[in-house]
């Protein structure tokens, strides 16, 4: 995820010269030196010295450490920008751990950022954030898709759940498909490309439309045609009520995320 803002700042016109990163594998740090002519460093306040935003892309479980360790650099400048987009950390322990720096933003990006195609979930508490830091956090994560603000945390957790690990249920249903039209008797090949398309068609059709999702299925479903006898088939399957189920099973998951990380 960090290459990907990386990449999507470059992409904006964001100087390189500009950007500094840390990584405690070397191989990761040649990688992303080699491919976007960045600043690398295997100490982490080496890399944030004398940065006005500082984005921690790091595992829940590693978030406590790298914040702790750079709490006294953060305390210097008020005006430094702190983005976490570490799932299920809440901001509390966020700024307890940074020493109670006031600029400090929680987001929630997902996968398709790598494509400069996904959408991230930010938050901080009302006026908390300058309206300089608020703009400078939607910018950087900006760069890699759609931004939208939740004004209050407790969403964050269905956040996770919807768009943070959606991608991955778009994909199971993806591979569901293109296996059984393939088991039906169509190439491997053709069945995944018409499995694509029709994915990737239908999700441009539904973000240039302004009619809700609903109405779109309906202009699909012919009365008493083939999409009506497959919905039904979905419906007889208990779709909505697993689909429900699956969302909260992720949520009550991301809690259990932050009360194992966070405290």
């Amino acid at each position: 995820m960090a290459g990907a803002l990386i990449g999507g700042l470059l992409r904006r016109g964001f100087p390189s010269a500009r950007i500094s990163v840390a990584d405690p594998s070397a191989a990761a740090l040649e990688r992303l030196a080699n491919t976007f002519a960045v600043a690398t460093f295997a100490d982490n306040a080496a890399a944030v010295e004398g940065a006005d935003t500082v984005v921690l892309a790091v595992k829940p479980q590693h978030l406590r450490a790298v914040a702790r360790a750079l709490a006294s650099q953060l305390a210097r400048t008020a005006d430094v920008l702190v983005i976490s987009i570490a799932a299920g950390i809440p901001y509390a322990a966020l700024r307890r751990w940074c020493g109670e720096h006031p600029g400090l933003v929680r987001t929630m990006p997902n996968q398709p950022a790598l494509a400069g195609c996904g959408v991230t979930a930010l938050y901080a508490p009302s006026g908390q954030l300058k309206a300089a830091a608020r703009a400078r956090a939607e910018s950087v994560m900006a760069s890699v898709g759609a931004t939208v603000w939740l004004e209050d945390e407790v969403q964050m957790d269905v956040v996770t759940a919807l768009s943070g690990s959606g991608p991955a249920y778009f994909f199971r249903f993806m591979e569901l498909l293109e296996q059984a039209a393939h088991e039906r008797g169509l190439p491997a090949a053709i069945a995944r490309t018409l499995t694509l398309e029709t994915a990737y068609g239908a999700a441009q059709l539904a973000r240039t439309s302004d009619d809700p999702l609903a109405t779109l299925r309906e202009r699909v479903t012919s009365r008493g045609g083939t999409t009506a006898a497959a919905l039904d088939a979905f419906e007889a399957g208990g779709l909505g009520a697993l689909v429900a189920a699956a969302l909260d099973a992720a949520i009550r998951r991301a809690a259990e995320l932050g009360r194992e990380y966070g405290p």
